[in-house]
């Protein structure tokens, strides 16, 4: 066998090794999100995810080398799924009020199915809004970088002429945060009834402020 050969095999098992590792982590991180949907960020250790997975502690270990990089992975991976559900999608819509719509359906809808298993950037913030440290430094920036998303999109929908030339677009994205929040309020801690709809015709009634009517008038 030849030097250039051996080198060859190497480099392939190597990459096979690498390759399983990135699965095991993926594996790991699945396990995660759905115990901290569950217990909260707080819930999740390295203990309770080995006993989850099946794993041996020093193998999850080897993979996130501690609670806090545990902790702070799993909300990068939450936000990652979050954008390719919801921002990427809408933001393959026409710019303008069809991509403000799109996100806000699309993010209503990601909360209906969070309901039973609650929202880590809602819980997180609970868990963390008094807690200063890189846990809560890595949430805060995951949920401003969402926030930055939505007031772009309101200032695209209001430069197209969409929206009202005096449209504030942070204020309209407080408001439609607001909604999501008493959705998860009302669906999930309630258990309310109808919460969904009110959400729907909430964001309805925003648009009717503040979006531009038609030229013949019949919005």
């Amino acid at each position: 066998m030849t030097s250039t050969s051996l080198e060859q095999r190497k480099s392939r098992a190597g990459a096979r090794s690498a390759q399983k590792g990135q699965q095991t982590r993926a594996s790991i991180l699945d396990a995660a999100l759905a115990l901290s949907s569950q217990k909260g960020l707080e819930g999740l250790s390295i203990g309770a995810l080995a006993e989850v997975t099946g794993m041996s502690k020093s193998g999850v270990f080897a993979h996130f080398g501690s609670r806090e990089e545990l902790q702070i992975s799993v909300i990068r991976e939450y936000h990652n799924r979050f954008e390719e559900e919801i921002f990427y999608p809408a933001i393959r819509e026409p710019r303008g009020l069809g991509r403000l719509v799109a996100m806000f359906d699309r993010w209503i809808r990601r909360v209906t199915v969070e309901i039973d298993s609650g929202c880590i950037y809602i819980s997180g913030a609970v868990e963390f809004d008094d807690r200063p440290g890189p846990v809560r430094d890595a949430l805060a920036d995951m949920v401003r970088t969402w926030h930055a998303a939505l007031h772009r999109a309101i200032e695209i929908a209001r430069e197209v002429g969409d929206l009202r030339p005096d449209t504030d677009a942070r204020q309209m994205a407080f408001e439609m945060h607001g909604l999501i929040l008493a959705l998860h309020h009302d669906a999930r801690f309630l258990r309310e009834p109808g919460a969904v709809e009110r959400a729907r015709r909430g964001f309805e009634h925003m648009l009717a402020r503040y979006a531009v009517a038609p030229a013949d008038g019949s919005r």
